[in-house]
């Protein structure tokens, strides 16, 4: 990584507060970039052609429109940068054209299935069962991001809270509702976390802790054990994910009649286009509905 990508990074993290995911994502498709134009002299040395043709050999690659769409941010995001440091004159990557992004429908359980997920996580072990169905019920109760649900700290719900005060995407806090059911699963984890603890051994600050490098548990963890679950419940692994527990918490939401407004103001979404998908899932629901159960819209 060169001194002006790291530099653009601290500012990055200093200036804009950008998380530590952003941060990564950042210096992985900068130094994508600079690998790529070596031979263009990177990213400092590189003019608008060399620019093209590394972005247009992005798909070439195989790699998604969105995944391009982030790469270009990130090169035109560090020229801005470049350019108010006086490292650069201009910008090479000012005429890179956006990729074409087709808006696919997210993922999404039926009620029915969320009810088979929860009883086969409940079914396995005591200790692991009891957290699995702690972390279902709350992602689904609250539309937590799995970082958000991941990150929380056990003081949080120690009081068994209705809402959970939550620092989403940009350092914004928002109130994240929880259900009877998750909080019952909340107090059952509680017990069972807190019988596991040694007596002498100082309690982890996480609601659900690990040994592992981060101290709790990891959404590779968490995706691991839904694929599981998913088995159990005779659910597609493949249509099973944390992230997908929220997309069926803001569809269900809809689809019973919730305000659009309310249900971005829920996710922490900070544009309402990007909650608007969801009307599009609940709508295909409802047509599906009427089709299959209006007298007039069956083939008999």
């Amino acid at each position: 990584m060169t001194p002006q990508i790291e530099a653009f990074l601290e500012m990055m993290a200093v200036e804009r507060d950008a998380s530590p995911h952003t941060l990564s994502a950042y210096g992985r498709d900068l130094a994508d970039a600079e690998a790529a134009l070596a031979e263009a002299g990177g990213l400092m040395q590189a003019d608008q052609e060399a620019l093209e043709v590394w972005f247009a050999d992005l798909s070439r690659r195989g790699l998604s429109a969105a995944t391009a769409a982030r790469r270009r941010s990130s090169a035109r995001q560090f020229y801005r940068f470049a350019l108010a440091e006086g490292w650069r004159t201009d910008d090479p990557s000012r005429r890179l054209d956006a990729p074409k992004q087709g808006r696919p429908l997210p993922k999404l359980l039926s009620r029915d299935e969320i009810d088979r997920l929860l009883a086969a996580a409940a079914a396995s072990d005591a200790a692991g069962g009891l957290r699995l169905v702690a972390l279902v019920e709350m992602a689904y109760a609250s539309g937590l991001r799995v970082s958000e649900l991941l990150g929380l700290k056990v003081d949080a719900v120690r009081r068994d809270p209705a809402y959970l005060i939550v620092r989403g995407k940009g350092g914004k806090e928002r109130l994240a509702p929880l259900n009877a059911a998750a909080r019952e699963a909340i107090k059952a984890w509680l017990t069972a976390r807190d019988a596991k603890r040694k007596p002498a051994a100082p309690d982890s600050p996480w609601l659900f802790p690990s040994s592992g490098r981060t101290g709790h548990l990891t959404p590779r963890r968490f995706a691991q054990l839904l694929d599981e679950a998913a088995l159990v419940a005779g659910i597609d692994p493949a249509r099973v994910s944390p992230h997908v527990l929220r997309h069926a918490f803001a569809t269900h939401l809809l689809e019973g009649g919730a305000d659009l407004r309310v249900v971005q103001t829920l996710l922490g979404h900070a544009d309402i286009a990007t909650t608007q998908i969801y009307t599009h899932v609940a709508t295909d629901r409802l047509a599906q509905v009427v089709q299959q159960n209006h007298p007039l819209a069956r083939d008999d």
